[in-house]
């Protein structure tokens, strides 16, 4: 079975937002994710300093051009912020100083960074004022998830509107203990019907009675698995990094910050996502492929999730 993964920060020791990548390294691990059945990904850019991103978006494109593996497995780049909510618990592992409201000149000099292989940008609605981003990227072609957010209904309808069309890892980038009934999962839940859902499926960001219940109220139709993987991918236990951040993988395969208080995108692999799904979450493997294959290109190819 083949897999389309629009969230991969690293893989195999590999960290994209690095700023020394090797190319025979990168290409070492594109070609474990190809035998991994992984046919193209989104590079993940996350948030940091504008210069910051701007070198490690450039570095990507070039790379890209001189390293074979690498030009047929990443199909495009994913930035994910800096233009999300700097509340902690919603910030997730996003460094709050690098955190920033979202302008067309910002989100311009990102876009040029990464040479038209922008492919999918996740920001904070209520951190685009008047939504001119989301309205500019979504003109463009380049798909709008809401992530790491905060938004009220009425601002993610205004969104909706102006063009956003993903959810970025639902169940997670949100504080542990919510409000009972007005929280963001239930807003955007209540919205359903207008975006694309994604999913980590390694049952740490989302236990499995719950992913099972998302799936069944999303409908797999408008349902993505992602991994959101590190540089420790496909690894075992040990110290990595994701950016800025220091990552220590333990015994169980959950990459957390050095403190433990949070996660810090994950270990999993697609392979093991597909086990996940059909033996925990009792997906059939045709099932699996929609969420694993079909719908995430689907996404990126411009197809409603309506």
């Amino acid at each position: 079975m083949p897999y389309f993964d629009l969230q991969v920060n690293g893989y195999a020791g590999i960290d994209f937002n690095s700023d020394n990548l090797e190319p025979a390294r990168v290409s070492a691990a594109c070609a474990e994710l190809a035998a991994q059945g992984v046919e193209g990904i989104l590079a993940t850019i996350i948030t940091d300093a504008l210069p910051a991103m701007e070198s490690r978006l450039r570095a990507l494109v070039s790379l890209r051009e001189t390293v074979p593996a690498l030009r047929q497995i990443l199909h495009g780049i994913h930035i994910e912020g800096p233009f999300l909510s700097p509340v902690d618990g919603y910030r997730g592992a996003h460094p709050v100083d690098a955190i920033r409201q979202a302008s067309e000149s910002a989100m311009q000099r990102l876009l040029d960074a990464a040479g038209g292989l922008a492919r999918l940008v996740t920001l904070a609605p209520e951190q685009d004022p008047g939504l001119h981003v989301t309205r500019v990227l979504a003109c463009s072609n380049i798909v709008v998830s809401a992530g790491h957010t905060n938004a009220s209904l009425d601002q993610l309808r205004a969104a909706i509107d102006a063009g956003l069309t993903m959810f970025t890892h639902f169940g997670n980038g949100c504080l542990a203990h919510l409000p009972r009934h007005d929280n963001i999962l239930n807003r955007v839940l209540a919205l359903r019907e207008h975006l694309w859902f994604t999913f980590i499926a390694d049952g740490a960001h989302v236990p499995f009675f719950a992913l099972r219940n998302y799936l069944d109220l999303v409908g797999l139709e408008r349902s993505i698995i992602v991994t959101d993987a590190i540089s420790a991918a496909g690894l075992g236990p040990g110290i990595y990094t994701l950016g800025r951040n220091t990552v220590t993988i333990g015994e169980d395969g959950i990459a957390r910050s050095q403190d433990a208080s949070h996660l810090v995108g994950s270990t999993i692999t697609m392979r093991a996502s597909r086990a996940n799904l059909t033996q925990r979450i009792g997906l059939t493997e045709s099932e699996a492929n929609q969420l694993l294959f079909e719908n995430p290109r689907r996404a990126i190819s411009g197809a409603s999730a309506s």
